[in-house]
């Protein structure tokens, strides 16, 4: 019995390491979201060839996921703040890869035009099981992450997005040579609702969490982490506060409304290299699907390193006495300078060329890509998950936007010449919003009508 007390006793004092361990789920998780997302830009050639598909419908079922992903931001925003993320993120991984599965059985369906509405379906029903991720992520992240820490945990988790291709892009590449697009849902799909499982296995709270030490529970909280999840935030908060007279206060902050139309401007670049980056390998630079696939994993490590350092120069930042404002803005804005030589591909035609400038300007994308570090600092206590969600709703505008414009230019133009000038300037505009508009960053604090 003594020793059992001193056991826990000794566990109490020595401040554990849980929190890494749920970072790394959910940057696993979020590899494997982006993943999913980027299945139609691997297979996509491969399917035209096989549905007929032009250049302006194409780009219409890319922007489908984002149509819905955008739409259902609030209902899930507000979900996240009522269930927690727990429950939530679990329905979320099972339904996206449930969708999944299903878009390798539209070939089944005998005709082009049927295949081709219900991959427009699938594709806008698995942006609305995603929709909760990244409020979840930031959720996640802001409970169970100090202040000093939640630069580099937001970072690592948004870096997933380039781990992802440079896992994914070349397996997909390969698998669509070797077996046929279908076999990549089907990988794709299954290998999701495992994860579903895994995340209700390992996923609680910090103060609810039975490997966490009260040393480092003390740790989280005193450093900013609200520990307690979405029990802090309960559901009659928001009632009390009002769902829309609350939205209404987070869209008239200036800072905020400046960080959204950045996250806008940030994803432009994100959603082109989901959707229309391996075409552009194919049709403007004559590569193979294969070659391809291989190629664009190159600019995803340098965006994934990029994304590392970013949050890990904010952090230390921070840690070196520098205000919240200074240590987000400065890689933000440096990296986002950095990503404007992508638009140097048009007056270059060595490949080798093309594929260091594209690589440069995903590796400053990352680096500046700090957005939900700064949603994590800045959202009202209260209602972590809809703040979350209104940030990402903003941000997955650029889903839409981007495939359809990138469509149009391609197609009228005949060239990608547009589309990477297009880029470019989003690049300048996300400059401009943390530069001009957005001022002091800093935890918003929410009034009660």
């Amino acid at each position: 019995m003594e020793m059992s007390r001193m056991a826990s006793s000794a566990h109490a004092a020595k401040r554990t390491k849980v929190r890494y361990a749920i970072l790394l789920l959910i940057f696993l998780i979020t590899t494997f979201n982006y993943a999913d997302r980027a299945t139609l830009s691997i297979t996509g050639s491969a399917m035209r060839g096989e549905f007929g598909l032009d250049a302006i419908r194409m780009g219409y079922i890319f922007s489908a996921f984002s149509w819905a992903y955008v739409l259902s931001q609030l209902p899930a925003g507000w979900l996240l703040d009522r269930f927690g993320a727990r429950r939530v993120y679990a329905a979320s991984i099972f339904f996206w890869s449930l969708f999944t599965l299903l878009q390798g059985t539209i070939g089944l369906l005998g005709s082009a035009a049927a295949a081709i509405t219900a991959l427009f379906v699938l594709r806008f029903a698995m942006g609305v099981a995603e929709s909760p991720a990244f409020p979840a992520n930031a959720k996640v992240v802001a409970s169970w992450f100090p202040t000093t820490e939640r630069g580099t945990a937001s970072a690592i988790f948004n870096s997933a997005q380039y781990f992802a291709a440079v896992v994914f892009t070349p397996l997909m590449a390969w698998l669509t040579h070797a077996f046929g697009w279908h076999m990549v849902y089907l990988v794709m799909g299954v290998t999701g609702l495992l994860l579903a499982l895994t995340w209700l296995m390992v996923m609680k709270n910090p103060a609810d969490h039975p490997r966490v030490s009260r040393a480092e529970l003390d740790y989280i909280e005193q450093g900013g982490g609200v520990v307690n999840g979405h029990q802090k935030a309960r559901p009659n908060d928001i009632a009390q506060a009002g769902g829309w007279f609350l939205v209404r206060q987070l869209l008239s902050n200036r800072m905020l409304l400046g960080v959204y139309l950045a996250q806008y401007c940030i994803n432009v670049l994100t959603y082109f290299f989901l959707t229309w980056f391996p075409i552009y390998l194919v049709q403007a630079r004559g590569m193979t699907i294969l070659h391809a696939g291989l190629v664009a994993s190159l600019p995803a490590i340098c965006g994934f390193s990029g994304g590392v350092l970013g949050g890990i120069l904010s952090d230390g930042l921070i840690r070196r006495g520098h205000s919240l404002t200074v240590a987000r803005k400065v890689p933000i804005v440096g990296g986002m300078l950095l990503s404007v030589c992508i638009i140097g591909c048009n007056y270059v035609s060595t490949d080798w060329i093309v594929v260091a400038l594209m690589s440069l300007a995903f590796f400053g994308k990352g680096i500046g890509a700090l957005g939900w570090a700064v949603v994590a600092d800045t959202s009202p206590k209260e209602a972590l998950g809809l703040s979350g969600a209104i940030f990402n709703m903003f941000g997955n505008v650029a889903g839409i936007v981007t495939p359809i414009v990138i469509g149009y230019l391609v197609a009228k133009t005949g060239s990608f010449n547009g589309a990477l000038v297009f880029v470019g300037v989003n690049a300048l505009l996300t400059v401009f919003s943390y530069l001009v508009i957005v001022k002091d960053i800093q935890r918003v604090e929410l009034s009660r009508g």
